[in-house]
């Protein structure tokens, strides 16, 4: 099942941003999202980098104590 994507505004780049990011939540991983998008992995990571992603999502491991 294909889901839509609405957009706020018609702004090209947070349109970009949008797509990449949800991609990337969706795959999981780059390769996935490129696919998802149609564009090679490569092209994935200029994206991500291009429009400052946070990729992987960083998360806080749980601060384990020694006791």
């Amino acid at each position: 099942m294909q889901q839509q994507l609405v957009l706020e505004d018609f702004n090209l780049g947070a349109a970009e941003r949008r797509l990449c990011t949800t991609a990337l939540e969706r795959a999981g991983n780059i390769v996935g999202a490129a696919q998802l998008l149609g564009i090679t992995r490569h092209a994935m990571k200029r994206r991500i980098i291009k429009l400052g992603i946070d990729w992987p999502r960083r998360v806080t491991a749980p601060v384990v104590s020694a006791s």
